[in-house]
């Protein structure tokens, strides 16, 4: 059978873009609001645009907070898109204070001033330590952003790509079974593509 690649669909967009990526890298994406289909994934994607409280509104309302943090739980491979990165901190600061799925400690806090908010096009990420998720990505690839928060987590270790927007941001976090990034790799061309590649490689 093959495996069972799971997108989180808690009625947030984008999710036709990350499932033609996962189709293109060679997978069939099941894209699922039916919490029991966490259960039983071999792999996890939970994508997202928008706000955090609608997001944490959206993943109660859909009964999908603790199967994620389950799923996560059980060491299987995970990857957050953009607020899906954003999600798994403590507490976003978007509009108030939202707790989080508090998987990894931090907090998301805007991006600051003197610069074009939302952060939005090409950049690059400059990667901080190796990583299976960076294989054959050269350093400094350019990848597409759309946001106006950032996550800030307390453990430095777990910072594996940066990016330079007026602060230098945790672009890619990783942490045993976790991947996530702010940018968007299905909206982010070959280099995109070869992340999902290499997030799924191991299945």
């Amino acid at each position: 059978m093959p495996p069972k690649v799971v997108i989180v669909d808690y009625g947030a967009g984008n999710l036709r873009s990350v499932s033609r990526a996962v189709a293109h890298v060679g997978h069939e994406p099941c894209v699922t609001a039916d919490p029991a289909d966490v259960d039983t994934a071999d792999a996890l994607i939970v994508p997202g645009v928008g706000a955090a409280a609608d997001t944490m509104r959206n993943l109660r309302e859909s009964r999908m907070v603790e199967p994620v943090r389950a799923y996560i739980a059980s060491g299987r491979p995970f990857f957050g898109v953009c607020m899906g990165q954003q999600a798994l901190l403590s507490v976003s600061e978007e509009g108030g204070e939202h707790e989080c799925l508090g998987i990894i400690p931090g907090r998301v806090k805007r991006l600051p001033g003197g610069q074009k908010v939302p952060h939005m096009g090409w950049n690059q990420v400059r990667q901080e330590r190796e990583h299976p998720i960076f294989r054959d990505i050269p350093d400094e690839s350019y990848f597409y952003f759309v946001h106006s928060y950032y996550p800030e987590p307390e453990d430095p270790s777990v910072v594996i790509g940066l990016t330079e927007y007026g602060v230098a941001f945790a672009s890619v976090l990783a942490r045993d079974n976790i991947v996530a990034t702010q940018f968007h790799p299905e909206k982010s061309g070959e280099m995109g593509l070869q992340m999902y590649a290499n997030f799924l490689a191991a299945l």
